[in-house]
């Protein structure tokens, strides 16, 4: 039978069914969707590829799920390191974001942000920023899997200046993405401080219409809770729960302050949680409690926070923190084993967009979205268990390839469909720009 691709593999880490590990079995992909996952004997006799890829050394895994992320801002990677969350946004970030987002500040960025998510293994982010349309453009000229974000925001912008604004132009990009195979979208409302009631009711009204997911910053840290219960006279999380958000198309990001009232009802809700560990390490926000959102059914997530305030787009060495802190926040070694974290990286995301019967898991039938991670390095020696190589010793630097829809966008380490010379000296451009207007700000 003739079909598009034929990739084989030392191990194949299906994520469903969970614990699997395939041993010498190969990928078949056609049209972009899987066909088959078989023994690669059997496979070579059975089909007739146009391309192979053979991986001696590799495990084939779902494609990584950036499950939260700022892709523009990675342009200002570094800027005003080492300060709180709130010193860092109102005294340097928002500053320079009114100076200097535009329509090319976003374009360059996200190339950038898009070829850092490649060569580390992602296959699919969800944003959330100014001029979405621009990124889901991006995203589609380079072939990247994206959930871009209709943005709201209760303050003006260089990209809208009223609530009327923010909708128009976020319900005309879903009306522009509803028929990309590539581009989903969702309502991205920033943070309960930063939206108000009326925004709120009137987005999930839509947000209902359209089946579309809500991606909200909540209960990130300790001041966000306090200051809520001071304007609101109650915690964020209740009033969304009033506000009839909290549901199954709630993505709740960061939740570092949480109850156990709070955990039984984002559990009842459907609700998701993205967890950003390295974010909240580095602004000192707190701990998300992983291992008891996970007791008690919550789909959890891993995303990486915009490279602003991380500083990386690393998913798979965010997936380590995060096994690695939920052991330690739980007291139980046991907390959070390796396949439990590859799942979270990989398919609990692609549930948490929606996507969950599209991408996530190398299942027949989905779509061909994966990352060959080589475990043959002096780095990942001597090698007994692939999953736990691949979550507490591989780093992004070993992922070789990466398909999107069964489109080879990461070659061996190259980028097919990025020039990296260029993006580079279009981000050191940016530097100059941003480092001047930040010494300006800070002066």
């Amino acid at each position: 039978m003739q079909v598009d691709w034929l990739i084989e593999a030392r191990w194949i880490i299906p994520v469903e069914p969970e614990g699997a590990v395939y041993e010498d079995h190969a990928l078949i992909v056609d049209g972009g969707r899987i066909l088959d996952l078989l023994p690669a004997e059997e496979a070579h006799r059975r089909y007739d590829a146009s391309q192979r890829k053979t991986l001696a050394q590799h495990a084939l895994i779902p494609g990584l799920v950036n499950a939260h992320t700022h892709a523009a801002m990675t342009l200002m990677r570094g800027i005003a390191d080492d300060r709180p969350l709130r010193e860092w946004l109102q005294d340097h970030i928002w500053p320079l974001e009114q100076r200097w987002v535009s329509e090319s500040f976003v374009r360059d960025g996200v190339d950038l942000a898009i070829a850092e998510m490649l060569r580390g293994g992602v296959t699919c982010f969800n944003d959330m920023y100014f001029y979405p349309e621009v990124a889901a453009r991006q995203c589609i000229r380079i072939g990247m899997r994206a959930a871009i974000g209709m943005i709201l925001v209760d303050f003006p912008s260089n990209w809208a200046q009223t609530a009327d604004e923010y909708f128009a132009k976020g319900l005309a990009l879903h009306d522009e993405m509803r028929h990309q195979p590539l581009v989903t979208t969702g309502f991205a409302p920033h943070a309960p401080y930063s939206v108000s009631d009326p925004v709120f009711r009137r987005m999930q009204t839509l947000a209902a219409e359209l089946d579309c997911p809500v991606t909200v910053h909540l209960h990130e840290t300790a001041d966000e809770v306090s200051e809520g219960r001071r304007a609101y006279g109650m915690r964020p999380f209740k009033r969304l729960q009033q506000l009839d958000v909290l549901g199954p198309q709630l993505v709740a990001v960061h939740m570092t302050q949480l109850t156990d009232e709070e955990i039984a009802a984002l559990a009842e809700s459907g609700a998701s949680v993205v967890h950003c560990p390295e974010s909240n390490l580095k602004l000192a926000s707190g701990f998300c409690p992983v291992h008891r959102l996970l007791q008690a059914g919550v789909n959890v997530a891993i995303g990486t926070d915009g490279a602003a305030s991380n500083n990386d787009l690393d998913v798979l060495g965010e997936t380590r923190t995060a096994a690695l802190l939920a052991k330690a926040v739980a007291g139980d070694a046991a907390a959070l084993p390796a396949h439990t974290a590859l799942r979270m990286a990989t398919l609990n995301g692609a549930q948490a967009l929606g996507l969950g019967d599209q991408i996530g898991s190398l299942s027949v039938g989905k779509y061909a979205d994966c990352a060959a991670v080589k475990l043959g390095e002096i780095e990942t020696l001597p090698l007994f268990d692939p999953v736990s190589d691949l979550i507490y010793a591989a780093s992004r630097h070993h992922i070789s390839d990466v398909w999107v829809a069964g489109r080879h966008l990461l070659n061996d380490r190259e980028l097919t469909t990025l020039d990296t010379a260029e993006i580079c000296d279009r981000s050191e451009g940016w530097r100059h720009k941003l480092r001047a207007a930040d010494k300006e700000i800070e002066t």
